[in-house]
């Protein structure tokens, strides 16, 4: 029998070269074997996706799927009408459709960087493919990059459309603030989302028990979501872990009441997937039905946290949880809904629990509190994905970001972030205190991080892809139309609670671009006066400059082979360098453990005697900041094994005196000297840019070294 596929022959010749197959065992029973441990790993992927899509359901969908607790009660219609309910249905079931499965589904999750999904992830990629970043941000290495060019490699004739982005300023700038916007406003649909799915669920107590009063409701509702957010430290496996069984139960029993009541009320209500309702529904309503879009849109609500979540799960498994579950629990409990409303017009204001069977009435209010509890936990966890993915590119200043899973890079937490989102949520809660104007204010920030998601995702297509323009416009003209004709609904509830988001997405604007133009700045200075390798030279020639006993740790972030101002600040006033002196540059990879023989990599500098460059590489999981694990030490032993290797034996010796003469580890400090003759704009953002730099925390892990042996070196940078 012969090998059932070349890859399987080319991998048996491959073993029987090698030795590690012996040459009589029969071909087809080795390829046999080859194919069915592909089949077995295939297999155990499949089971594998299958775990993380019923996780999925705990994180990831928990925003989305708990939507018809507050759509039908977000909406102010007046008398509405059998064909008015019908023109609304068709609305959410084809606005779920075309956004739900066709974009995210089957585009958007395909623009993913290194796993990570959401509006900054895509302009991470698109940076990487074209020259259009503005920043030298810092590189993220994946395990197989070992060198990566320091400006993005780009093969193939560009299209007209990246070559104009790369010349103009103007379109580099107006690119990343488009990514900023939507990376804030998911971070505003993160505060909003907890608010308006655990009131709504709590608001259920006043049905059966009108003396309830609404401060009782909304003090109940800040207790759970403090409860909420005080359990994020523990990670997202172990919070899915608890929380998918509680979607689970929501996302199985609500389409099964939704038949219920397709069955009793209005058996005929799938005739509404026909557009012909939409068009009915317009003509009769016209700039009423407009209105009632900011209303509607609210049935996608959480949509965007399949794409910005990608980092915490994978996209089969996404992928595999919305379409067998999730897509078809929605059109059903929407149609169950709309059926009952059909008979009962007047009882939209509590459009879910009044459709909700008596006998079940109580039952179902415990899963839908537990439900809209965990249905926060999506755009939490996408907070923490975008918050996370913006401090790596070094465009959001730096906050602490635990990895709280050792086998998933995307699996973060951030205390900081954590709090913040505790404290809006709570005083969006007090503050607005009813469901319906939190609906107000939900639907501006939904939609425009969408439309947002569709430009960014034209470009990728175009960019990356290389998709023909007519294809790209296809899908580009229907969803900028939909979204658009959404847009332009929602602006109207802009005074009526839409501020509040807006309002959280510009202070976030405003910190993120006074950190993006202080770091430009920055950037900008060290370029213009960079210390290559032979201003090195020439610093250590000059008679006064003294080489000292000692070993030094020099931490200065090589770009394209030169080093930062501040060694030529610290050589020109201290007078003196160390006799030995290595150059560590630190690189983040995207793995959970580098193996220890890869972690240190050396090198001798050409030119001056006792100078070294290292490149210390580090996963999410390492810990470089425990004095046990002495990363130093390690940089040691690398640069002695690559000195005997070169069979240098003075240059050992040297070596071992400086690390017995003493070791210290400098690090600089750089400030701006904001002056007389510094301009307002620069007074005043750059001022702001010191604030945040004072405040934040350190670029560099602590890598576990001594107090006594560190040193940092200041230097104020002109403005």
């Amino acid at each position: 029998m012969a090998p059932r596929c070349s890859a399987c022959h080319e991998l048996l010749h491959c073993l029987q070269a090698s030795g590690w197959v012996p040459l009589q065992v029969p071909a087809a029973s080795i390829a046999m074997d080859v194919e069915a441990a592909r089949k077995g790993s295939d297999r155990k992927g499949f089971y594998q996706d299958l775990v993380l899509a019923y996780k999925t359901l705990g994180v990831v969908f928990g925003g989305l799927v708990t939507s018809p607790l507050y759509v039908y009660p977000s909406m102010n219609l007046t008398n509405p009408t059998e064909e008015d309910y019908l023109g609304i249905y068709s609305i959410m079931f084809w606005t779920l459709t075309l956004i739900g499965v066709v974009k995210y589904i089957c585009i958007a999750l395909h623009a993913d960087d290194h796993g990570e999904g959401g509006t900054f992830a895509m302009y991470s990629l698109l940076c990487q493919h074209a020259n259009i970043g503005i920043l030298p941000s810092k590189k993220i290495y994946t395990e197989e990059e070992a060198t990566v060019p320091a400006r993005p490699v780009v093969t193939g004739r560009p299209s007209r459309l990246r070559s104009f982005i790369e010349r103009s300023i103007f379109a580099r700038r107006l690119l990343l603030l488009t990514a900023i916007l939507g990376m804030c406003m998911l971070i505003g649909d993160g505060i909003l989302t907890p608010a308006i799915s655990v009131l709504s669920a709590i608001d259920g107590l006043r049905g059966p028990f009108p003396s309830v009063s609404k401060p009782a409701v909304e003090g109940l509702s800040a207790a759970i979501l403090i409860g909420l957010f005080l359990l994020q430290k523990y990670g997202t496996s172990k919070v899915s872990f608890m929380f998918s069984p509680i979607m689970a139960a929501w996302t199985f029993t609500t389409p099964i009441i939704g038949i219920y009541s397709i069955w009793r009320y209005y058996p005929g209500i799938f005739k509404a997937v026909s557009p012909y309702y939409i068009v009915r529904f317009f003509m009769n309503n016209q700039t009423r039905g407009w209105q009632l879009l900011g209303g509607t849109v609210l049935c996608i609500t959480g949509a965007e946290a399949m794409f910005a979540d990608l980092g915490h799960f994978n996209k089969r498994s996404i992928q595999i949880a919305f379409l067998s579950s999730i897509y078809p629990s929605l059109v059903l409990t929407y149609a169950g809904q709309t059926a009952y409303l059909i008979n009962n017009v007047d009882d939209f204001s509590d459009g879910f629990y009044k459709f909700v069977p008596r006998p079940v009435y109580w039952p179902m209010f415990v899963v839908a509190t537990l439900a809209a509890i965990v249905a926060s936990q999506s755009l939490i966890s996408a907070t923490f994905s975008v918050v996370k993915q913006s401090v790596a590119l070094d465009y959001f200043p730096r906050v602490r970001v635990v990895h709280t899973s050792e086998r998933k890079e995307g699996e973060v937490y951030s205390p900081e972030t954590n709090y913040l989102l505790m404290l809006l949520c709570v005083g969006v809660v007090v503050g607005f205190g009813d469901g319906k104007d939190i609906g107000n204010a939900f639907g501006v920030v939904v939609i425009l991080v969408m439309l947002i998601t569709t430009v960014l995702l034209a470009l990728v297509m175009l960019i990356i892809w290389g998709t023909h323009a007519v294809l790209v416009a296809l899908y580009l003209v229907p969803f900028l139309a939909l979204e658009g004709a959404y847009v332009s609904a929602v602006c109207a509830k802009i005074l009526r609670g839409g501020w509040l988001p807006f309002a959280v997405s510009v202070v976030l604007a405003l910190v993120m671009f006074g950190w993006y133009y202080g770091r430009q700045r920055k950037a900008e200075y060290e370029a213009a006066n960079k210390v290559t390798l032979e201003r090195l030279g020439e610093l250590l020639a000059c008679p006064d400059v003294r080489r000292v006993p000692g070993l030094c740790f020099f931490y200065s972030n090589m770009q394209e082979g030169w080093l930062t101002p501040v060694l030529a600040h610290y050589v020109r006033n201290v007078r003196s360098l160390h006799r030995v002196t290595v150059f560590v540059t630190l690189r983040y990879l995207l793995v959970a453990k580098v193996d220890a023989k890869e972690r240190v990599a050396v090198r001798r500098f050409v030119g001056p005697r006792g100078v070294y460059g290292c490149t210390i590489q580090y996963g999410y999981a390492d810990p470089l900041d425990r004095e046990e694990d002495d990363v130093a030490a390690q940089v040691v032993r690398a640069l002695r094994d690559h000195i005997e290797r070169e069979a240098a034996e003075e240059e050992a010796a040297e070596l071992e005196a400086a690390r017995e003469a003493g070791v210290v580890h400098v690090r600089g400090k750089t400030r701006f000297h904001i002056g007389r003759d510094t301009g307002a704009f620069d007074r005043v953002l750059l001022g702001f840019y010191e604030f945040l730099h004072g405040t934040c925390r350190s670029a560099l892990p602590a890598l576990g070294v001594p107090l006594q042996q560190r040193v940092e070196i200041g230097m104020l940078y002109k403005a």
